[in-house]
């Protein structure tokens, strides 16, 4: 037990350390020297700042990187550790989703639509999992494999389970992660604050009652390369009736956007990286510039579904064909034009649109789906400092209720546009 305790300890300060935190002055170096430790990301590093910590603490959700952490130095297989990152990552999402949603008791005094405290003890988990070194023989291969498991499980990604049966309409819904944490690091994402807040819940539609299941995507070029999008929904939309991705877009209006376009424009992700190139997808040689929404977004529109104004948002920014500068065109792309910004600009939000509907197209599904882009959650005026106000969380809510109405209404449209 002495020795586990140091390793915890020191597994302990690299949860809350920076990237100063050295391998050759961690005790853990010697201990399994067929693995170093891995560095944390650049994303992890914020982990030790006090906003993350003050999230942690206020949501109860401070124990669970730790626990996680006891379960690996108890771990003397691989197989073991398999067995305790699906366990930890799967009872992560659940215990976010439950606190969303009203089940069990309230720990803390953040509100339960708050959905940083998943991503922030997500962020300490993954840095306990790369600074842990086992006392077994294991590559760098089966870590990372560790880590994929870990960041699928702890996302909703390998839950998204349909009722069986006829009668029952079935709907995918997305968000994501906070991201520009180096902007403002007290941020919260409404579109991953939805998910939580829907995932596994029932709404009733013009054509009976439809079951929702959700799912994370984090703010990364990288796992978008690796193909995350079609891991995820590449089984379930051939069972779905509607899907929809959401993410965080413009001050205070929501977009239904029309237009997805193939284009990466650089805006750095939560690891600070930047990609400037086509989107990479699966047989590049029949991707197209552009996807449309299959959503039904007149319907939407017209719709009373709370007091945020709902946009059919048309346009992009391309390059005409034979031409070689971008244009903004308010309608929609023109024949044969390359793709430099989709109705929903060209970040990782349009390019999920993008997979989603691509996806949907490849699997010839006459499926209804798109995106969303919710308003920016904002803090109440003046407050530069506090991780939460009133303000703040009557607008997560309203955002929330506004997107679960827009799911309703597309979900009963019997038509498309």
């Amino acid at each position: 037990m002495p020795r586990i305790r140091a390793r915890l300890d020191v597994l302990g300060v690299a949860l809350l350390a920076s990237a100063a935190l050295t391998l050759t002055a961690s005790p853990l170096a010697s201990a399994a020297p067929s693995l170093a430790a891995a560095p944390l990301t650049v994303e992890e590093q914020r982990l030790g700042k006090a906003v993350p910590q003050e999230i942690l603490r206020r949501s109860g959700f401070d124990s669970a990187a730790p626990h996680f952490v006891q379960a690996l130095e108890d771990a003397t297989s691989y197989r073991q550790a398999e067995r305790a990152v699906l366990r930890h990552g799967s009872a992560l999402w659940e215990r976010a989703v439950d606190r969303a949603q009203g089940r069990g008791a309230a720990r803390g005094d953040l509100s339960r639509d708050d959905d940083r405290p998943l991503y922030w003890a997500r962020l300490g988990m993954t840095a306990g999992l790369r600074q842990w070194q086992p006392s077994f023989d294991m590559s760098a291969a089966q870590r990372a494999r560790l880590l994929e498991g870990l960041e699928r499980s702890s996302r909703g990604q390998d839950s998204m389970d349909f009722p069986p049966g006829k009668g029952v309409k079935r709907i995918v819904m997305t968000g994501f992660d906070p991201f520009t944490l180096d902007r403002d690091i007290r941020i919260s994402n409404p579109s991953g604050a939805t998910a939580l807040a829907l995932d596994g819940t029932w709404i009733r539609t013009a054509d009976g009652p439809a079951r929702i299941e959700t799912a994370v995507f984090p703010v990364r070029w990288q796992d978008f390369t690796d193909g995350t999008v079609e891991r995820t929904l590449e089984a379930r939309l051939p069972e779905a009736d509607l899907f929809t991705t959401v993410s965080q877009g413009r001050v205070g209006r929501i977009d239904i956007e029309r237009f997805n376009g193939a284009w990466r424009g650089g805006f750095p992700d939560n690891d600070n990286v930047s990609r400037r190139e086509t989107v990479p997808v699966s047989d590049p040689a029949s991707q197209p510039q552009w996807t449309l929404t299959s959503l039904p977004y007149e319907a939407i529109t017209a719709a009373d579904t709370g007091r945020f104004p709902v946009y059919d948002n048309t346009s992009v920014t391309e390059i005409p064909a034979g031409q070689s500068a971008p244009v903004t065109r308010p309608d929609g792309p023109t024949p044969g034009s390359t793709a430099r910004a989709g109705g929903g600009g060209d970040y990782l939000s349009n390019e999920i649109a993008y997979r989603a509907t691509l996806l949907r197209d490849r699997l010839g599904l006459d499926l209804p789906g798109g995106h969303v882009h919710t308003p920016v959650l904002q803090f109440a005026a003046g407050n530069t400092t506090q991780i939460t106000d009133p303000e703040f969380v009557r607008n997560r809510l309203d955002i929330i209720a506004q997107v679960r109405e827009i799911i309703r209404v597309a979900a009963g449209d019997n038509g498309t546009g």
